[in-house]
């Protein structure tokens, strides 16, 4: 699949353009690509290009959300109706010369460019809109990898009557409006040819059939909304707002239509001791001044267990020592990063008669010329 265009490049305007100025971008686009009357072979392309960055753009919400995470925040967001949802196109499409009646909106463009209003294709959600978790975890358990349960609350395909909307034993109908269809047409001739309008039928809202006795259980509807439990598998190594798909534990829209996926974003606390960068941890140890300057052993609590941590004579503090392979898993790779110390002398706050006089000798013999 190609790479999606950078919105505010497709419409030609900075990254701080008001609402106005997006808007004047794209009705100028717009009137330049409309296939009706560009016959250009990619003009439909561009044009499809041009009104899903204006849906975006024009949004405050999805505005943000693209700025904030680019395409992959809107797509995981948002399915493509969800772009053009609650954007009106009217007063932009009264400027071209097409009389938009009762409003021109989402349905209209929608079903005309996406939908298959052009094409003969009824026009349906094609898939459940995708889910987002947000989920927080220990540095411990991003270390080992841990299984837990998540509550998830969703639309699901009502259970009684499996998505028709019909209460048990009967069906819905043949929609009397649009005949099956699933959508209204109407054609009218303008300045730049003919334009044919395309909409989702008021009557059934583009399912073709309509219930006589709605089902108990979802009024009609053909879903509820259930929370549901779900075991989720966090890989040991994951690093901090990795996301983990699932695919088909999104939103579950209707009968015959797939579910979307379900996006789990992980966060992990930060940690008393350890500071992670990539694969590698990093921490400070305090190590008595005799320690540093005659070397020895201390433990060392690492995530690995305990660790025997040598220090060499006349170690000065600030020093660090590294511990090769004793840092986070690399995930989908074998092994580990690495362990850096820092270790960090101490001071005694209070010293008894003896040591003071151990230590002034200490001080004599060490500044002797």
């Amino acid at each position: 699949m190609p790479e999606k265009k950078d919105y505010y490049e497709v419409l030609g305007v900075p990254r701080d353009a008001t609402k106005e100025d997006v808007k004047k971008a794209y009705r100028k686009l717009a009137l330049k690509y409309h296939p009706d009357k560009n016959k250009a072979p990619d003009a439909e392309e561009r044009f499809k290009e041009i009104s899903e960055a204006y849906g975006v753009l024009y949004d405050d919400e999805k505005r943000k959300m693209y700025d904030n995470y680019g395409h992959s925040g809107i797509d995981q967001q948002y399915t493509q109706e969800d772009i053009f949802r609650g954007v009106d196109f009217s007063d932009i499409f009264r400027s071209m010369g097409f009389d938009t009646g009762g409003g021109f909106g989402f349905d209209d463009i929608f079903a005309q460019f996406f939908g298959g209003g052009r094409r003969g294709r009824p026009m349906q959600r094609q898939r459940g809109s995708d889910l987002r978790y947000d989920i927080q975890i220990s540095l411990e358990d991003a270390f080992k990898g841990v299984t837990t349960e998540i509550q998830i609350p969703r639309t699901e395909v009502c259970p009684t009557c499996h998505g028709n909307g019909a209460t048990p034993g009967t069906r819905p109908v043949q929609c009397p409006q649009c005949k099956g269809a699933r959508e209204i047409r109407s054609t009218q001739r303008t300045a730049f040819g003919v334009f044919t309008q395309v909409s989702v039928c008021p009557r059934c809202r583009g399912r073709g059939t309509i219930v006589e006795r709605p089902c108990p259980t979802c009024r009609g509807t053909g879903t509820i909304q259930q929370t549901r439990t779900i075991d989720l598998r966090i890989p040991k190594g994951i690093e901090e707002s990795s996301q983990l798909r699932l695919a088909g534990e999104g939103e579950a829209p209707g009968s015959g239509i797939p579910p979307g996926d379900l996006y789990v974003v992980v966060h992990i606390r930060s940690h008393s001791f350890y500071e992670r960068r990539g694969d590698d941890l990093y921490r400070t140890l305090k190590v008595s001044f005799p320690k540093l300057a005659l070397g020895g052993t201390v433990s060392l609590g690492t995530l690995h267990g305990e660790e025997s941590l040598k220090i060499p004579g006349g170690t000065e503090s600030g020093s660090v020592v590294h511990l090769k392979g004793r840092g986070m898993p690399r995930v989908g790779h074998s092994g580990y990063g690495d362990l850096y110390v820092e270790v960090q002398g101490t001071v005694p706050k209070a010293l008894n008669r003896r040591a003071k006089l151990l230590l002034e000798e200490l001080s004599r013999e060490i500044e002797q010329p």
